[in-house]
């Protein structure tokens, strides 16, 4: 039998240990002895497990076919085609041990690579941030043939394949092609294969396990508990959104109103039908859009939707880094869903993980049998609290994934933003550690330098490409500049979350109002350092689980004080400088903490309490989008002026919000206590009339009604709080108001 293979080959081919198989297998033009000689001819090889046979055809005439001698009894075939000299195009029969025969196209018959030299230079430079159209699974037609090119980072693998149902998971049959350069990176075309195939890496490492990995470039995966990568498009949704886009790009989001409505999508609603079952994207377009439309919130923001194989960890445990979770559909219907905000102007922000993720066996963890995408050091590698892996932002390709990741989500889907979870997580070495369980940086500090370094080049990148977009910190600390432009020694985020104003509020709120006296700094502290950052006041889901308790289960008092206390903090909260969010389910003040497993309790909107507390938020929401003063100036000390901001026996605030026109601004007074205070002054600075535009003791929101009657005029003359004018209010038990300067009365 002759072959013009080397033995080296024959068992580098059946043993998976070529890390070149197009040097092998497919067809070549050879110079072996025939019969009569020297003679140039082709030779073609393949190796399939399952064959008896094989037989080569003649793709341009397929009454010509040749018949292959099998090399090696594992399933190497190679025919040596005598009278062809030059190579052709060709397809290969087979025909199994059980009596199948088929016809398939050679994934081996010529070397394809879709990965340039620049890409791959772009990648280890961290600078490729369009690489999610490069790397993982993308169908592709080259010359003539339609399939999925596959392209894999894993440079200390021995052998990768892709594996599927098309190869009955068998990674002998399709092994990857190692770039010959120094990237690290395993490419392969497949022809015939397209959109909802199911397909694997298996990974061989050097020391010889077999591992079996999802894509972490995937853009599509099986819904859990399987955890299978799914061949998709994301080129085939047309958008109608290029004038919210337009729009966006010119605005200055930090002088824009922006009040956030926090969504989980699998229990906002459920099902009517079934209680278990998910709302789709679809549904949740029809649904929770106009919701959010009526209740006047300018964006929704929704906790993480990148695959995730547990539902209790809210998406925070990712496993699929460019694949929106199957949990709800396609990503073509979440690109629908986004469509739909932009078309009822509704930004739509998305909770993004960048500082950990899981240690599945599918997953990015140990990816090619050694500390890839993590460190190898679990000092450095591992969140002991949550069990969880670090990424390591000094690897440049680690870093070139994640920037290209966040990029994806606002070029692909068209996002308005993103939340960045766990940032301070990312800064801190020791973050959650003990003495001993942590290494310092270069210069000994606990500082994260590389962590720091990625989150600026992170922010300057998405502001480059993406003007308008919000970049959101989570972060905890006092770390300064956060929100600072990179180039000015920030971090380069657009926002920071107020961590310290939301529990200072909330500890300050959960006590019984005669003891508020004593605490009355708690309202008022986060007014000395407001301006330090460009903060968002939250109230996200963090703060009702978990035993913390909902919102209005955290008031105290009877029933009646609890929803007076509950609309009390929302007017503090929507005239307090910086932007404002709270969490699903509490604009109603349901009274159980949320359950990621069921719908929110929209039943209890069939009671006046909870209806009326909707209906305050939604007229906040209101006020708020239409007073230029309560948002314009959010981040600037002019845009504040407090007129009595101690009064701490009686437990009232007062101040005013501007804007740039100094006659343009409103009067904010909120009464933390039961007792209704008449008659109170307050400084102002114009000789006007003052109209209550929001009385959140209203009647309609559940409230006792006392107010002012529309309004009150000003005490020309009679100065307050260093004001020159001042007006006598009425101000409601445990109530707010916002009261503005009419000119023409």
């Amino acid at each position: 039998m002759i072959t013009t293979m080397s033995a080296e080959d024959i068992l580098a081919i059946v043993r998976s240990t070529h890390s070149n198989p197009h040097y092998v297998l497919g067809m070549h033009e050879v110079e072996t002895k025939a019969p009569e000689g020297d003679k140039k001819c082709v030779a073609v090889r393949a190796f399939f497990p399952d064959a008896k046979e094989l037989r080569v055809i003649d793709a341009a005439d397929d009454t010509k076919s040749w018949q292959a001698d099998k090399i090696h009894g594992d399933g190497l075939f190679e025919a040596i085609i005598w009278d062809r000299p030059a190579k052709f195009r060709y397809k290969l029969k087979i025909l199994n041990y059980a009596g199948g025969e088929w016809v398939t196209e050679d994934a081996y018959e010529e070397w394809i690579n879709d990965l340039t030299g620049y890409d791959r230079y772009l990648f280890s430079r961290a600078t490729h941030y369009k690489i999610y159209e490069k790397m993982g699974a993308h169908i592709r037609t080259i010359n003539g043939k339609r399939g999925v090119f596959f392209s894999v980072w894993a440079p200390n693998a021995a052998r990768v394949s892709v594996v599927g149902d098309f190869n009955n998971w068998d990674g002998r049959k399709n092994p990857m092609d190692l770039l010959k350069d120094s990237s690290g990176v395993w490419v392969l075309f497949l022809p015939g294969l397209g959109v909802g195939d199911l397909y694997k890496y298996e990974i061989k490492t050097r020391d010889g396990a077999i591992l079996l990995k999802s894509d972490p470039y995937a853009l599509f995966a099986e819904q859990r508990p399987k955890t299978s990568s799914v061949v998709h498009t994301l080129e085939d949704y047309k958008w109608t959104d290029d004038k919210w886009l337009k729009q966006r790009a010119e605005q200055d989001f930090l002088n824009r109103p922006v009040s956030v409505y926090e969504v989980h999508a699998g229990s906002w609603r459920r099902s009517p039908a079934d209680p278990d079952k998910f709302l789709s994207y679809r549904i949740l377009a029809e649904t929770l859009v106009p919701y959010v439309k009526e209740m006047g919130f300018t964006h929704i923001q929704l906790m993480p939707l990148a695959e995730h194989p547990l539902d209790e960890s809210w998406g925070y445990q990712v496993a699929g880094y460019y694949a929106p979770t199957s949990r709800f559909g396609e990503p073509r219907d979440l690109q629908y869903f986004v469509d739909k905000c932009h078309e009822a102007d509704i930004g739509v922000l998305i909770d993004w993980v960048p500082g950990h993720f899981p240690k599945d066996a599918h997953g990015l963890r140990r990816f090619d049998g050694t500390a890839l995408y993590e460190h190898e050091d679990p000092r450095m590698g591992e969140h002991p609290d949550w069990g969880t892996l670090i990424f390591n932002y000094g690897r440049h390709e680690v870093k070139n994934f994640l920037i290209s990741n966040a990029l994806y989500w606002l070029d692909k889907f068209h996002f308005d933003g993103l939340r960045v979870d766990a940032v301070a997580s990312m800064l801190y070495l020791d973050y959650g550690r003990k003495s001993g369980q942590w290494l310092p940086n270069r210069y000994g500090g606990k500082e994260n330098l590389e962590a720091i370094e990625f989150l600026k080049h992170l922010n300057s990148v998405v502001y480059q490409y993406f003007p308008g977009a919000m970049m959101i910190a989570e972060e905890s600390t006092s770390w300064a500049g956060v929100s600072r432009p990179a180039y000015l020694g920030g971090l380069g985020f657009g926002f920071k979350w107020n961590m310290g104003w939301m529990h200072d509020v909330l500890d300050y709120i959960r006590k019984d109002p005669i003891h508020r006296r004593f605490h009355h700094n708690q309202l008022t502290f986060g007014l000395l350092y407001a301006w330090s950052e460009n903060f968002i006041l939250p109230f996200s889901h963090d703060e009702v689980v978990h035993g913390k308790g909902s919102l209005i289960n955290k008031m105290p008092g009877d029933y009646w004080q609890k929803f007076a206390n509950l609309r009390a903090l929302y007017t503090f909260m929507w005239a307090h400088p910086g932007k404002q969010m709270i969490f699903m389910g509490q604009e109603f003040g349901q009274f159980s903490e949320w359950n990621c497993r069921k719908s929110l309790d929209w039943h209890l909107l069939g009671f006046e309490k909870h209806s009326g507390i909707q209906a305050c938020v939604r007229d906040l929401n209101a006020v708020y989008v239409r007073e230029k003063a309560l948002w314009s100036k959010d981040f600037a000390p002019e845009g504040f002026d407090g007129i009595n901001c101690d009064d701490s026996d009686n437990s009232i605030i007062s101040f005013i919000r501007r804007s740039d026109d100094p006659k343009d601004f409103v009067v904010a007074v909120v009464n933390f206590t039961p007792v209704p205070r008449r008659g109170y002054v307050l400084g102002v600075p114009e000789d006007c009339y003052y109209e209550e535009i929001f009385n959140s003791d209203a009647s309609v929101y559940g409230g006792s009604n006392v107010g002012n009657i529309g309004g009150v005029r000003a005490r020309s003359g009679r100065g307050a709080h260093r004001k020159p004018h001042s007006i006598e209010v009425s101000i409601p038990p445990l109530g707010g108001l916002i009261l503005k300067p009419r000119y023409d009365k």
